[in-house]
């Protein structure tokens, strides 16, 4: 079952607010983004490279991912990066 663009950042939300309170360390953060990333890239995505890429970017404005995260996202679910 494709999964929405939102419900994606939702849980890349979930895992930065784990982050910050401290229940998950750098190594258990970084895990659980891969598994994150994997299961979409399994399930799909029903939005299109623009609508994952404004969900993404509007994650990172909020603060909810890094710019690291979110190059790393750039480069595993394959969406170009503009410039």
């Amino acid at each position: 079952m494709p999964v929405s663009a939102e419900r994606f950042v939702q849980e890349l939300e979930k895992l930065h607010g784990e982050m910050v309170a401290g229940k998950l360390k750098r190594s258990e953060y970084d895990q659980r983004l891969a598994r994150v990333v994997r299961e979409l890239r399994e399930q799909g995505i029903e939005s299109d490279r623009t609508q994952l890429a404004a969900a993404l970017d509007g994650a990172e404005r909020r603060g909810s991912i890094t710019t690291s995260v979110r190059e790393h996202l750039n480069k595993r679910l394959g969406l170009a990066q503009g410039g």
